[in-house]
C-alpha cells in the first residue's frame, strides 16, 4: 500500500477523508468493544480505532504487539471532546480503520522505548541502536542535525563558497593527535593516515584559486574518548582567500545566527564579544570560558608576595602565582563533596586544595591563622566574602593555577546549581571569540617550541620580528569560537609566504630540514607559484548540534556512535580479520 499522509499530518480539516497510513505501533489499548492503537512514523503519532467485529482483520488483532509495522486504510473522524489529546498535533482526530495490513510483527523488545530507556546501560542501547533511534529524543536530534547542516550549506552557498570533497586517506603527520593508520596494499610497508582535518588540502585549494571552499568534512583522531569526543567526527570546514580576521568573525557570526534561527527559532545577537586568551585564562582559568555565570578568578600574587604563609610567598618568589575565587553560597559543602573537589585538583597536579569556609561570621580554615589583617582585608574586598561563602585557592605556576581553579570553578557551579543557589539557563547562548593566543608554547619535555594552534598559523604582523629573539611573545592570528564553555571551533589566518613558513618549520619549531621536505615539501613548493593570503576555521558540527539539542554528549546526535572503548556495538566493530587479509597487506600481528 502507498501512504496518503504521514502520522503527524492529519487535522480537523481532514475529517471525512479516506486515508492510508503506515508505521510502527507505539501502544495498544483494548477498551472492550473497541481497540485503540497509536501509530507512529517519523513525523508523529495518529490514534487508530480498530473494530474487533470487522471481519477483514478481526483475526489479526491478537497478533499485534508494540513496535510491529502495519498499514491502515480508513476514514478520519473527530475524537469525542473528552478524549482530545492536546499534547500532540493530531490529538483532535483519529482514524477508523477499515482495512489492516501487517508488514512485520515485532518480537519482545530488549528494553522499553520510553523515558525509562535512559536507565538502560548505554552499551545495550547502542547494541540495539536501531531501536534506540526510534525514540523521539534521538529522532528529533537527527532532524536538528539535518536542519543545521542544511542551514550551513545554504548560508555558505549564498556567500560564494563552493562545497568540495577532500581525501580521507592522507599522509601521516605524527606531531598532531594520534592517527588511524591504513596500510597500503599497492605500496607494501607504506601507510595512509585518516585525515585529522583537511587543513593542508584546503590550503592547497586556496593556492589553486578556488578562493572560497567549504566541506562538512569527516575527521578522525585516535584519542581517548569522552562525552564530547568521538574517533570520527564532522567539521564544518571552510577556507577563503583575500580575507582577514575581521572577515572571518563576521562570516561565522552570520552563519551561527542563521543556524540558531533556522533550527530552534532563536535570534542570536551579533557581533559576539571578544576576549584575549590571557584574560580568559586569568578570569576563568580556561580558554573556553562559560560566561553565563560569575565565580571569576582573581590574582592575589601582589597581596601575598611577602606573606608569612610560606607556601604562597615562596611560590610567587619562584615565578608562580596565587589565585582564588569565591564559590558564593557553597559553605555548606559536605566532606564528601570537598574530597571530590580535592581529588579533581590533585588530578591536575595540585598537592591539595586550599580553602576558606565562612560560617557564623568565622573563617574556618587552617590558612587563616597565617594571614595578616591586610591580606584578609584584601581578600574580603576583592572577593566580596560574606557568610555562607567558600573561597578556593591555587598556588602554582600560572598555567597550572589557572587550570586547577578553572576546573574547580565549573565543579562548584554544578554543586551550586544542585542546591538552587546558582541559575545557569540552558536556553542562554553566550557566544564568545577568544583571540590573541600565543603563536608558540614551549614544550619542556621536547625542549623546543611547538605550535599552539598548528604550524601554518600566521603570526600577528607587529610581533613577527620576535620570532628569532622571543617566540613566546609572538601572538598568532588564530581564534576560537566558544559557546557556554564549549569550544565550537577554531581557525586562523594562514602563512602564505614560503620563506616565512620554512622559517617557522625549521628555525622556530626546530623540525629538521629533511623532515620538513618529506612532510611539507609539496606545500612549500606550491607557495612558490603564487599563494594568496588566506584563512579559515573549522567548527565541530557534532558539538554544535548537541548544544542545539540540550545534551552534553555528542553520542546523542550521531546516528551510530562509538562507546568509550571506541566500539560500535551494533555491528561489533572493530573486529578481527583473517590471516589472508593481513597477508595481502604484508602485516604480521604480535
Amino acid at each position: 500500500m502507498k501512504r496518503t499522509h504521514t502520522c503527524g499530518e492529519l487535522r480537523q480539516n481532514h475529517v471525512g477523508a479516506r486515508v492510508k497510513l503506515a508505521g510502527w505501533i507505539e501502544t495498544i489499548r483494548d477498551h472492550g468493544g473497541l481497540c485503540f492503537l497509536d501509530l507512529r512514523d517519523r513525523e508523529g503519532i495518529t490514534q487508530v480505532v480498530l473494530d474487533p467485529q470487522n471481519a477483514s482483520y478481526a483475526k489479526d488483532l491478537a497478533m499485534l504487539r508494540p513496535e510491529s509495522v502495519i498499514g491502515v486504510d480508513g476514514v478520519v473522524q473527530s475524537r469525542p471532546a473528552n478524549t482530545v489529546n492536546s499534547k500532540i498535533n493530531t490529538g483532535a482526530i483519529e482514524v477508523a480503520c477499515e482495512h489492516l495490513t501487517i508488514f512485520n510483527i515485532a518480537d519482545v523488545l530488549p528494553f522499553p522505548l520510553d523515558e525509562k530507556t535512559d536507565r538502560v546501560s548505554e552499551d545495550l542501547r547502542l547494541t540495539y541502536r536501531y531501536l534506540d533511534l526510534r525514540r523521539p529524543k534521538h529522532l528529533e536530534a537527527l532532524k536538528k542535525r539535518h536542519r543545521a547542516a542544511t542551514s550551513v550549506r545554504n548560508y555558505l552557498n549564498s556567500n560564494g563558497f563552493i562545497e568540495i570533497e577532500t581525501p580521507m586517506l592522507f599522509k601521516s603527520t605524527p606531531e598532531g593527535a594520534r592517527e588511524f593508520l591504513v596500510p597500503s596494499r599497492l605500496n607494501p610497508g607504506s601507510f595512509y593516515a585518516l585525515t585529522q582535518s583537511p587543513q593542508q588540502y584546503k590550503q592547497m585549494l586556496m593556492v589553486a584559486g578556488l578562493e572560497r571552499y567549504y566541506s562538512l568534512a569527516r575527521c578522525f583522531r585516535d584519542e581517548d574518548l569522552r562525552a564530547d569526543r568521538q574517533p570520527e567526527f564532522t567539521q564544518i570546514d571552510l577556507e577563503a582567500s583575500f580575507i582577514d580576521r575581521e572577515d572571518i568573525y563576521a562570516l561565522v557570526e552570520g552563519m551561527l545566527k542563521r543556524v540558531w534561527k533556522d533550527v530552534i527559532d532563536v535570534d542570536v545577537p551579533t557581533p559576539f564579544p571578544r576576549m584575549p586568551f590571557q584574560e580568559a585564562m586569568d578570569r576563568y582559568g580556561v580558554d573556553k570560558p562559560d560566561t553565563r555565570f560569575g565565580l571569576e578568578i582573581h590574582d592575589f600574587s601582589s597581596v601575598f608576595k611577602a606573606s608569612g604563609f610560606k607556601v604562597f610567598s615562596e611560590t610567587i618568589a619562584n615565578g608562580g602565582v596565587v589565585k582564588a575565587f569565591n564559590a558564593k553560597g557553597l559553605a555548606d559543602l559536605t566532606q564528601g563533596e570537598l574530597k571530590g573537589l580535592e581529588d579533581v585538583a590533585k588530578s591536575l597536579g595540585a598537592k591539595g586544595l586550599a580553602f576558606i569556609r565562612i560560617q557564623s561570621g568565622e573563617w574556618k580554615s587552617p590558612l587563616s591563622k597565617f594571614f595578616s589583617e591586610g591580606e584578609k582585608a584584601a581578600l574580603t574586598q576583592a572577593l566580596d566574602m560574606q557568610d555562607g561563602d567558600m573561597v578556593f585557592f591555587a598556588a602554582a605556576p600560572w598555567e597550572k593555577a589557572c587550570a586547577i581553579l578553572g576546573r574547580i570553578r565549573l565543579e562548584s557551579a554544578e554543586l551550586l546549581q544542585k542546591r538552587g543557589k546558582l541559575s545557569v539557563p540552558s536556553n542562554q547562548y553566550n557566544f564568545l571569540w577568544v583571540i590573541d593566543f600565543p603563536l608558540m608554547t614551549y614544550d619542556e619535555e621536547a625542549g623546543r617550541y611547538v605550535a599552539t594552534h598548528h604550524p601554518f598559523t600566521s603570526p600577528v604582523q607587529e610581533d613577527q620580528h620576535l620570532l628569532d629573539s622571543d617566540p613566546k611573545k609572538v601572538r598568532g592570528q588564530h581564534y576560537d569560537i566558544v559557546l557556554n564553555g564549549v569550544e565550537l571551533g577554531g581557525g586562523s589566518i594562514r602563512i602564505h609566504s614560503p620563506s616565512l613558513q620554512k622559517k617557522v618549520f625549521e628555525d622556530v619549531l626546530k623540525i629538521p630540514a629533511d623532515v620538513v621536505e618529506t612532510r611539507f615539501g609539496y606545500m612549500l613548493k606550491a607557495f612558490t607559484f603564487g599563494a594568496p593570503p588566506h584563512g579559515g576555521i573549522a567548527l565541530g558540527l557534532d558539538r554544535l548540534v548537541s548544544i542545539l539539542c540540550g545534551t552534553r554528549s555528542i553520542r546523542d546526535v550521531i546516528a551510530f556512535p562509538k562507546n568509550q572503548k571506541g566500539q560500535e556495538m551494533m555491528s561489533q566493530s572493530p573486529s578481527p580479520v583473517t590471516e589472508k587479509q593481513l597477508k595481502d597487506l604484508f602485516i604480521k600481528t604480535i
